[in-house]
């Protein structure tokens, strides 16, 4: 089965319909990592692991400690998510699928969007 994402302006075919997003937190200095399941008009949360807390990092209720790391199980689904690109913390995100790496909203700028290609655009509030 394939997947098709929109990240930005560029339009990513995968293979494998699971994407892992991560980012540090630009305060705590903490890292985050999410793992998405790409669906045909959503994309699905389907695990969370943060390295710490604190800052708006806590992990959910439902999380458990695994080697250093709080994971909670996902649930959430949506139509894209919408990541703002300040470029004031300098690293931005980090997008992993299919074996590759793709580096989003290092620099200020528009906001980038991740969602299916099925799904329908919409404006972002500023």
């Amino acid at each position: 089965m394939t997947a098709c994402l929109l990240a930005g302006a560029a339009m990513l075919v995968l293979a494998a319909p699971e994407v892992t997003l991560s980012w540090t937190h630009s305060v705590e200095r903490v890292t985050w990592v999410e793992t998405w399941q790409v669906e045909e008009d959503a994309l699905r949360l389907t695990r969370v692991a943060v390295r710490g807390s604190g800052a708006g990092m806590e992990p959910g209720p439902d999380a458990v400690l695994e080697d250093g790391w709080w994971v909670s199980p996902g649930g959430t689904r949506v139509p894209e998510l919408v990541l703002a690109a300040s470029g004031a913390t300098g690293a931005g995100w980090r997008l992993c699928a299919d074996g590759t790496r793709r580096d989003l909203g290092a620099e200020a700028g528009a906001p980038v969007r991740l969602a299916p290609c099925s799904a329908p655009s919409r404006p972002v509030a500023r």
